[in-house]
């Protein structure tokens, strides 16, 4: 192999390890919640979606990476291709509904007077499926097109390693089927943003009422902000920045790519990191603000 495919493959294994466990520690730390606490809570569902769906994004995001496909002599074939890439696609759209679900729940939780979301507000955890139903038929619907165009092929110009393990090709489709879906990909991710926007400027100010209310009452000694509530917002709150941080920096790099048609081994790890570390570092964002777990 080349210097560069080492760098990938050891770049994929630094990324995928720790998000991997990362997630299934908050994803068992929640089903724990559910087995053994006497409420059942909205949010721990949504945060236990929102740690499956970044597992199976790491994981087919990865396997789908031709440094690993080559090293591992992996044949997908033409359905696993299918599946994986399907999969990459579609839970990257789980995880944006999923986050603006776990944000709007957090900000009519902390701030109980807007009524009209109020209403719409899951009280148990038996009522957040609906929505958990709902993103998987939004986005499944909206990734559907990579069922019929994605395919596997081997081209004879390639290496002998390259030839046994092949690769996912996406074929050329009819402009009306592309843009229909791209645009219900664009409107999807506008809607879900804004709302993740407002329910996260919510957030902040109801939080900054609140802590001058309280200096105005008490001493800066006598802040408590380590109560539950502020723990659980305060993480939510970081959760949204990372999560645009990471959307908007990742969509100006792919367009840079795209624009430049530049691919070696240093775009690789950047293009990788900002696809993924939304999903490998909001796990570690729960984690810290998890006061059991973080004793461990």
């Amino acid at each position: 192999m080349l210097w560069n495919d080492h760098i990938q493959i050891t770049i994929c294994f630094f990324l995928t390890v720790p998000g991997v466990v990362g997630n299934i520690l908050i994803f068992v730390r929640y089903v724990y919640n559910i087995l053994m606490g006497t409420k059942k809570k909205s949010i721990d569902l949504i945060l236990m979606h929102l740690a499956v769906s970044n597992i199976l994004m790491i994981c087919s995001t990865i396997i789908r990476e031709k440094a690993i496909i080559v090293y591992f002599k992996i044949s997908l074939g033409e359905v696993g291709c299918k599946v994986v890439v399907f999969l990459g696609r579609m839970t990257r759209g789980l995880s944006i509904c999923t986050t603006c679900l776990l944000s709007m729940v957090q900000a009519v939780t902390i701030n109980p007077r807007v009524t009209l979301w109020r209403k719409l507000k899951p009280q148990t955890a038996g009522q957040v499926l609906p929505y958990l139903l709902l993103f998987w038929m939004l986005n499944s619907l909206i990734s559907s097109n990579l069922l019929c165009y994605i395919t596997f092929s081997r081209s004879m110009n390639r290496s002998v390693a390259d030839k046994q393990s092949g690769s996912c090709v996406m074929l050329p489709s009819r402009q009306v089927v592309k843009w229909l879906f791209l645009s219900l990909m664009a409107l999807r991710d506008v809607i879900f943003q804004s709302l993740m926007g407002w329910s996260s400027v919510s957030m902040a100010l109801h939080l900054y009422k609140h802590h001058k209310r309280v200096l105005y009452l008490h001493s800066s000694k006598c802040v408590n902000n380590s109560s539950p509530e502020i723990r659980a917002t305060q993480s939510t709150l970081i959760l949204m920045a990372m999560f645009l941080f990471f959307y908007l920096v990742d969509f100006s790099f792919s367009f840079f790519i795209g624009y430049t048609v530049t691919q070696d081994s240093t775009t690789f790890i950047m293009k990788g990191f900002l696809e993924l570390g939304y999903a490998i570092l909001s796990s570690f964002v729960l984690l810290s603000k998890d006061v059991l777990v973080s004793k461990y």
